[in-house]
């Protein structure tokens, strides 16, 4: 009896290993940044660009210009967000999607879908707003997902460095894994980790106000934003931390 290559009739279906080991949503999240900048290259004649950057970016100026025509007020209600959405070349838009795809998993995976994206577009928006208060004159606009990505840098940091928590199954007595803790504002103080990579974050993006006195030259990083996601990031995500 010659034997048969086939796995047996009951035999569970070998399972593939996923092409991504991103959640869903981070895999969405990074595939609609990639498009719309494909979009926009392929798409859009330089009046094209002109407009899509007028209409999504988010621009300071329109808060002082709303006081002699409110109709220019108008795009402050989504620019706050949308300029997430939007990036100034191919570099630009594949260094955030990696630093998103590092940061917002562990969000994404600990909470959901839901909270990963509202930390991101209310991190977008509290960056947008420490943007408006330092160039509200200046004209300068504001495009990248650095602040939204930034915030989701603040939330992992409240559990990423934490220890594990074990419990005990009630059925089986076995120890098993539950998760890691949320630190708290002082726990992020008093562990090292966490207030090491706190520190370095805060202090090179405080720093590059200074560095066209080192360089000479303009260094076009908009550390408002960082700064103000990762601080948003780091206090929205206890919103939804379930409770035991």
């Amino acid at each position: 009896m010659s034997e048969q290559g086939s796995s047996p009739k009951n035999a569970p279906p070998v399972g593939r290993e996923p092409m991504f080991l991103l959640p869903g949503s981070v895999t969405a999240v990074i595939g609609v940044l990639l498009a719309i900048h494909l979009a926009s290259t392929l798409v859009l004649n330089q009046d094209g660009m002109v407009q899509l950057v007028f209409w999504f970016a988010f621009q300071p100026l329109r808060i002082v210009a709303a006081s002699s025509d409110p109709g220019l007020a108008a795009p402050l209600i989504w620019t706050p967000f949308t300029y997430a959405l939007l990036h100034g070349g191919w570099e630009h838009v594949l260094f955030n999607a990696v630093w998103f795809a590092i940061f917002a998993t562990p969000v994404a995976r600990r909470y959901g879908a839901g909270p990963m994206l509202a930390i991101f577009f209310v991190a977008s928006a509290a960056g947008a707003a420490l943007f408006a208060a330092t160039t509200l004159y200046s004209g300068a606009y504001l495009i990248g997902a650095s602040g939204g990505v930034s915030g989701l840098t603040g939330a992992a940091v409240r559990f990423i460095f934490q220890p594990v928590i074990m419990a005990v199954d009630p059925d089986s007595g076995q120890r098993v894994i539950v998760g890691r803790k949320l630190a708290s504002l002082g726990d992020m103080w008093r562990d090292s980790r966490t207030r090491t990579f706190t520190l370095i974050w805060v202090v090179l993006n405080a720093a590059v106000p200074l560095l066209p006195l080192l360089t000479g030259t303009a260094v076009e990083v908009a550390w408002q934003a960082h700064l103000g996601g990762f601080v948003a990031g780091v206090l929205l995500v206890g919103l939804f931390e379930r409770r035991a």
